[in-house]
């Protein structure tokens, strides 16, 4: 470390890269205490290796660098690199989106909610809205329509118009802070939307053009990903499979019930009791942190965001194990999250839904 950084670590308190095990235990965040490395050092396991230009920042602590957020919305592209800043990209989506966040109302605290840990977020505390483009395709068969995955709800929204209007009825349903999970229904509404039907949802950032180590180190990790995760009996897709089933949108019931009914859904995708674990990975735009790279999302059905920096094909396979598959965190690799802080809980899997719903 650099005299510099070393002189304002120690100003900072940083006497380490990353947070410690008890003060994740402290709040509340179900832990890993196993290494994130299983091979030697060289690799002796044939793992994919970052080209020596690969410099990471290995010097600053990580945690805590994660921003507030209510949403992210990562719209099918069917790319793995867009423009430096997707919302500038002239009548695409993320373009027409951009400007519906200023209408978003901030959230309404009571005094209990006051205590916050940095890096550690309930979405519910925020108003903001990150804007993704992703590597997957459209399900719609119309060619100018775009899915939508919307996270931490779990759901995947369907026949979007790349246009104003197409971009307002996405926020009116499900994007605006104010609606809940289970999304608005629109008198005269096109869209349509559905739980997303896999264990867990992985993002690995790919954006070259923002930052060439995140072109250089995403498909490596989504190989790296793929093939543990099928070594583990998982079925992996890069692609959105066509929901089965009527939409939220045709549900037949009270806003209640259909909380109910969303909450089985999601209860049935835990991978530690599905009959049959399956993962959606999606190569997307720059989520922030570049210098961490590689980056990489990991979000549960039950609504945790878990945000890892730093990650390489060595640590895969302990992600998948303790994190994808026994839902508890690694601290050396961990930025911050949503949904993190789980009293009574030792597993993120253990959550209930519910805490996403206004």
């Amino acid at each position: 470390m650099s005299n510099l950084r070393k002189i304002k670590a120690y100003v900072l308190g940083q006497t380490d890269t990353h947070v410690s095990v008890a003060e994740l235990e402290d709040a509340h965040v179900p832990v890993s205490t196993e290494d994130c490395r299983g091979c030697a050092n060289p690799c002796d396991q044939g793992h994919e290796e970052y080209p020596a230009r690969f410099n990471v920042d290995l010097e600053t602590q990580m945690f805590g660098s994660v921003k507030e957020y209510r949403r992210q919305i990562v719209i099918s592209t069917g790319k793995s690199d867009w423009p430096r800043k997707v919302t500038d990209e002239s009548n695409s989506l993320a373009s027409f989106v951009q400007p519906l966040l200023s209408s978003a109302a901030k959230p309404v605290l009571s005094p209990s909610d006051a205590k916050k840990i940095p890096g550690i977020h309930n979405p519910l505390h925020s108003n903001a809205i990150t804007i993704l483009n992703g590597s997957h395709k459209s399900i719609s068969d119309h060619p100018a329509h775009a899915t939508v995955l919307v996270l931490p709800d779990y759901k995947v929204v369907s026949d979007v118009e790349h246009s104003l209007q197409g971009a307002q009825e996405l926020w009116r349903t499900a994007v605006d802070p104010v609606v809940p999970r289970r999304g608005n229904v629109l008198k005269g509404g096109k869209l349509r939307s559905w739980v997303l039907p896999y264990s867990c949802v992985i993002m690995i950032c790919s954006h070259k053009r923002r930052d060439n180590r995140c072109g250089i180190s995403a498909p490596k990790l989504e190989h790296a990903f793929t093939s543990e995760l099928e070594r583990e009996g998982w079925e992996v897709h890069t692609q959105v499979e066509e929901p089965s089933g009527p939409a939220l949108e045709e549900f037949d019931g009270t806003d209640e019930e259909k909380d109910e009914e969303i909450q089985r859904v999601l209860h049935t995708l835990d991978p530690r009791t599905a009959d049959h674990r399956r993962a959606l990975i999606v190569k997307n735009s720059h989520f922030g942190g570049h210098k961490f790279a590689g980056n990489v999302v990991i979000y549960t059905p039950q609504g945790a965001g878990i945000w890892y920096g730093r990650v390489t094909p060595h640590v895969v396979e302990a992600v998948v194990r303790e994190t994808i598959t026994k839902g508890r965190v690694l601290p050396p690799l961990l930025r911050g999250g949503v949904c993190l802080s789980q009293p009574g809980h030792d597993s993120l899997h253990s959550m209930k839904p519910a805490l996403l719903d206004v």
